[in-house]
C-alpha cells in the first residue's frame, strides 16, 4: 500500500491544471468523497495494526499535497478573472435592449376591427385553403370569368369532377359559409390573408391582407352602404378625408361601386403612386347579387344587403404614407422599428 500511494504522490504532483475544467477534473478524480484517496483511507482498515500509524502519515500527507494543488489552481484562476474584469472599460455605454412591437399592418387591422365593432359588426374567418365553389361559382363568377385563369388563382389540385382546391383570392368565401350557417340578419367583417398571382411591384403584391364586410337584413340600400363607408373612413383617415364613388362591376354585387380617396402623397395633384390621377382605390364595394343570395339559401325578396371589400396594406400606405407595398413583407427590422408599440 506504501509503493500506491507514493505513486499517486507522483501523480498528483505531475498532474498539469491550466484550466478550470482541469481543476474539475483533478477534484473529481483525488479529492471527493468517492475519489482515490478517499478509497486509500477506506483500505486503512486492513494494515496491520503496527503500520497503521505510519501508512496513515503517509495518507494526510497525500491528501494535504492534493488539496494544496486544489487550493493553488483555484487561487489562480480567481485572480485571472479578476484580472479580466479589470481591463473592462467602464465609459463605454451600455448595451441597449429592444422590445418588439407590433406588425404595423396587424396595428391597422385592429383599428379596422375596433372601428366595424363600434357600429355592430361581428368578426367571422375561415379556412385561407379553400373549394373553388365556395370561392367563385357560389359568388356567382361566371365559368369562364379571367378571375379563374391560372394567371390570378394559385390552385393547389384541379379536379375534373369535383371542387378544385385552391388559396383563397378574396375572403368573400368567408361570407358564403356565414349565410350558409346563419339566419338574418347578418353583420360581419370577414379579415384575412389572401393570395393572387400577381406580378410583385410596389403598389401590388402575391399575398396581402384584406377585409370584408357583409350586412343582410330587410330593406338595406345603398344609402346605408355609403353611410357605413364615410363613417370609416372619417373614422380611419380623418374628418376632413375626400371620398368619390365610381361605377364598376364585380359578380357578386349589383349595382357596384369602387371607393377612392385622395392621393396621400401628392395631395390629390397626381405622382407616381397614384398615376397621375390624384386618387387612390381603397376598397370596392356593392348590393349583394341576389343570385349569391339564392345560393345560400336566403329569399331575395325579402332580405337585401351590401358587401365592401379592403386591402389592409393599402390602407397602411395611406394611414403611414409608405410608397412601396413590399416594405410591410421584407422584415426590414430598419423600417419595422419606426413602429413603436
Amino acid at each position: 500500500m506504501e509503493n500506491t500511494i507514493r505513486s499517486l504522490q507522483q501523480e498528483i504532483i505531475d498532474f498539469e491544471i491550466g484550466s478550470p475544467a482541469e481543476l474539475e477534473a483533478f477534484r473529481l478524480r483525488y479529492t471527493v468523497r468517492k475519489g482515490l484517496i478517499a478509497g486509500l483511507f477506506g483500505q486503512l482498515k486492513s494494515v496491520e495494526p503496527a503500520e497503521k500509524p505510519r501508512i496513515g502519515q503517509l495518507l494526510n500527507q497525500l491528501k494535504q499535497t492534493a488539496e494544496a494543488k486544489c487550493a493553488e489552481a483555484e487561487e489562480r484562476f480567481s485572480s485571472g478573472e479578476k484580472d479580466r474584469v479589470s481591463l473592462i472599460d467602464l465609459t463605454l455605454p451600455g448595451r441597449r435592449y429592444f422590445t418588439g412591437s407590433e406588425h404595423p399592418v396587424q396595428k391597422v387591422l385592429g383599428e379596422m376591427k375596433r372601428i366595424f365593432s363600434d357600429m355592430g359588426f361581428g368578426i367571422a374567418t375561415g379556412p385561407e385553403l379553400e373549394l373553388d365553389r365556395y370561392n367563385f361559382d357560389m359568388l356567382n363568377f361566371p365559368p369562364d370569368h379571367p378571375a379563374r385563369d391560372m394567371q390570378d388563382t394559385f390552385f393547389i389540385t384541379r379536379e375534373k369532377d369535383g371542387d378544385d382546391v385552391l388559396l383563397r383570392t378574396h375572403t368573400s368565401p368567408v361570407q358564403i359559409r356565414v349565410m350558409l350557417d346563419s339566419e338574418p340578419p347578418i353583420r360581419v367583417i370577414c379579415p384575412g390573408k389572401v393570395y393572387r398571382n400577381e406580378a410583385i411591384s410596389a403598389r401590388s403584391f402575391c399575398v396581402f391582407h384584406q377585409l370584408e364586410g357583409l350586412y343582410i337584413d330587410r330593406k338595406v340600400s345603398f344609402a346605408d352602404l355609403k353611410a357605413t363607408i364615410y363613417s370609416f373612413a372619417r373614422q380611419m383617415f380623418g374628418t376632413d378625408v375626400k371620398l368619390r364613388f365610381r361605377p364598376s362591376f364585380f359578380p357578386f354585387t349589383e349595382p357596384s361601386a369602387e371607393v377612392d380617396v385622395t392621393c396621400y402623397l401628392c395631395g390629390g395633384k397626381g405622382c407616381r403612386v397614384c398615376k397621375k390621377s390624384g386618387w387612390l382605390e381603397i376598397m370596392g364595394c356593392g348590393m349583394v347579387h341576389p343570385n349569391v343570395l339564392r345560393n345560400c339559401g336566403i329569399d331575395p325578396e325579402t332580405w337585401s344587403g351590401y358587401a365592401f371589400g379592403m386591402g389592409v396594406d393599402r390602407t397602411v400606405l395611406l394611414r403611414y404614407k409608405i410608397d412601396d407595398i413590399r416594405l410591410l413583407f421584407e422584415n426590414d427590422v430598419r423600417m419595422l422599428k419606426q413602429f413603436p408599440a
